[in-house]
């Protein structure tokens, strides 16, 4: 597979194009953001672990049937996915209170709720991602009710196996983030990535966060929350 021009840069990833029309290149980068961007660093390492873990659940989640972008990983940084157009919606999960949800709501952080929640959110940076229900999405046909339900049944089956997976490692799911494509047939298929960017990992025993929130609220050893999460999830 041959890597051609450079299609996209977001906040942490790069998209390439390929010789193939149906598959792009995935390169993460070391960049950290938050806050709608407002916060910016690099968290050395990040790249490759937040490639190998998401690749590593992808591959876990076709093989629980659920359909990803997943075509093979290149290298330590760069994958080939199935090209997709994202639908705009970023896909929230939510088991425990966290984050934006204990603060819009005035409640405080550690909430177990007796099922999850999720919401979601208009995937536009000028707009500053704002929350959005089902019905807004379909009047501004961002969505099909139809694409609604099939996302909201992966999303949720995503959570049932990641609570799972991630509990054998000691570590609590608190909330995580998804976005979804759609083939040129119209296929909803899982896309984006699975890691400690877009997912709030707490210790199960200790309830120390391992994932993007020291970088957000400026904790201290992020590197070494990220390279934890690796070696717990991919033994490295």
């Amino acid at each position: 597979m041959k890597k051609l021009e450079q299609l996209y840069e977001g906040k942490a990833k790069k998209v390439f194009a390929t010789d193939d029309p149906a598959v792009v290149i995935v390169s993460y980068k070391d960049d950290a953001t938050a806050f709608n961007g407002e916060k910016r660093g690099t968290i050395l390492g990040k790249g490759a672990i937040n490639n190998r873990m998401t690749n590593h659940l992808m591959r876990k989640l076709e093989a629980a049937g659920i359909p990803t972008h997943l075509v093979e990983q290149l290298s330590d940084r760069e994958t080939a996915v199935k090209k997709v157009s994202i639908v705009p919606l970023e896909v929230i999960v939510r088991n425990i209170s966290a984050g934006s949800f204990a603060k819009r709501y005035g409640v405080k952080e550690g909430i177990v709720f007796d099922a999850p929640t999720i919401e979601f959110s208009y995937k536009n940076d000028e707009l500053g991602d704002p929350l959005i229900n089902s019905y807004q999405a379909v009047a501004l046909k961002l969505a099909t009710w139809d694409e609604i339900e099939t996302i909201k049944k992966y999303a949720f089956a995503v959570n049932d196996f990641l609570k799972a997976e991630l509990l054998a490692c000691g570590i609590t799911l608190v909330d995580f983030k998804l976005e979804f494509g759609k083939l040129p047939d119209g296929t909803i298929i899982l896309a984006d990535e699975i890691s400690p960017d877009t997912c709030r990992f707490w210790d199960v025993e200790t309830g120390e966060k391992l994932d993007k929130d020291r970088f957000r609220r400026d904790l201290g050893n992020v590197e070494g929350a990220y390279q934890e999460m690796a070696r717990r999830l991919l033994g490295k």
